[in-house]
């Protein structure tokens, strides 16, 4: 592996978090993952347990190595304390821009000089998220995609003072954890999201105006375009209150139609009808 982010913090345990974690430490790097009190973060290290116990049975993961990742990864309730000693710190919260401020701040005050300052948001500005810290050189965003121990894409986003060593130097992480980089300027939702938040948008207002069934629609992009899930069943594991702020920033910084939200979409979350969390959403997956 190296010297290159041989100590790593991990700033949330929910989906994304206990994921990147898990990547994190199985590429032989020690990870330490931390939420809001012991029971969280105790959650999001069972899922982790529960992703390599399936790799063991699929045959994808030995024995050995699950054990070597699990020993790799600690947990924390201590934000600041986790980071004193961390090379590289990622956050992966949800996108509440309020909530990253406050996470920036305390990790940028207790993470060492050279440490690398990271966030896996999907849309939120990195030149922002750099402003907030006194080293804006070695802040950028590391877009993993869910899940991440299967997914083999890395969106790099470079913020306007983004340093090129600090862009090389995640260049070299990607690779060492098994993933492609692409590297992009930071615009309102880079390259993956603004293009999945487009075709997502176009689909549900398709699906409005009964242009097909929710079926049909998915099956036209996975089958004629080799899209390997369709845009509203993606739409659904993702979350719909999920993609709907997301489309609401685009739309506000970008202010093409492209990105208003289809009412449809509006009125599907303000009923709770949120995607595979709440059970329905474009489909039901109450009954599968």
């Amino acid at each position: 592996m190296g010297e290159l982010f041989e100590r790593v913090v991990v700033v949330g345990s929910g989906t994304m978090g206990h994921g990147i974690a898990q990547v994190v430490a199985a590429s032989g790097r020690s990870a330490i993952m931390v939420d809001t009190s012991t029971e969280v973060v105790e959650a999001g290290l069972g899922k982790i347990r529960e992703n390599l116990d399936k790799g063991v049975e699929r045959g994808k993961v030995s024995a050995e190595e699950r054990d070597a990742t699990l020993g790799r990864l600690s947990v924390s309730a201590d934000l600041a304390g986790a980071c004193a000693g961390a090379a590289l710190v990622i956050e992966a919260v949800p996108e509440d821009l309020g909530l990253k401020r406050r996470i920036f701040e305390i990790v940028d005050g207790a993470a060492p000089a050279g440490a690398v300052l990271a966030s896996n948001t999907s849309s939120m500005s990195i030149t922002a998220m750099g402003s907030w810290t006194s080293r804006p050189e070695r802040v950028i965003g590391l877009h993993f995609f869910n899940p991440v121990h299967i997914m083999s894409l890395l969106e790099i986003v470079r913020g306007e003072l983004t340093g090129a060593q600090t862009v090389a130097d995640c260049r070299a992480l990607a690779a060492s954890l098994g993933k492609e980089a692409i590297v992009v300027l930071d615009s309102p939702g880079f390259a993956t999201s603004r293009l999945g938040i487009a075709i997502a948008m176009e689909a549900i207002r398709m699906l409005q105006e009964g242009v097909g069934s929710a079926e049909d629609i998915d099956k036209a992009m996975e089958l004629g375009y080799r899209f390997p899930m369709g845009p509203l069943k993606l739409t659904d594991l993702v979350g719909l209150d999920v993609r709907l702020a997301i489309t609401e920033h685009l739309y506000a910084e970008l202010g093409t139609d492209t990105f208003r939200p289809p009412q449809l979409l509006k009125r599907m979350v303000m009923a709770g009808k949120l995607g595979k969390k709440s059970g329905e959403g474009f489909y039901n997956w109450r009954r599968g």
